[in-house]
């Protein structure tokens, strides 16, 4: 397994905490356990952000940019 590999896998398995994580937060009614699943979530948000950002300063997770009509329409969809 080489380094991207094992980075997409983190990235996925962090993307996996962070759903539980926040799900964890939305369904608790105990307002301890509900503040502990939230500060989890936020840490777990920050490594996932942390590793998408290393996979993309490499060329391993590219994106591409949205022209601005596009942007200007889902905007105008939403705002409706």
């Amino acid at each position: 397994m080489d380094d991207r590999q094992l980075m997409e896998n983190m990235l996925i398995l962090e993307k996996g905490g962070c759903d539980l994580m926040m799900h964890g937060t939305i369904e608790s009614a105990d307002p301890e356990v509900k503040r502990a699943f939230n500060c989890s979530l936020n840490s777990s948000l920050q490594m996932q952000g942390d590793i998408y950002a290393k996979m993309q300063q490499k060329g391993w997770y590219p994106t591409q940019q949205v022209e601005m009509q596009k942007k200007a329409a889902v905007k105008q969809k939403f705002n409706a």
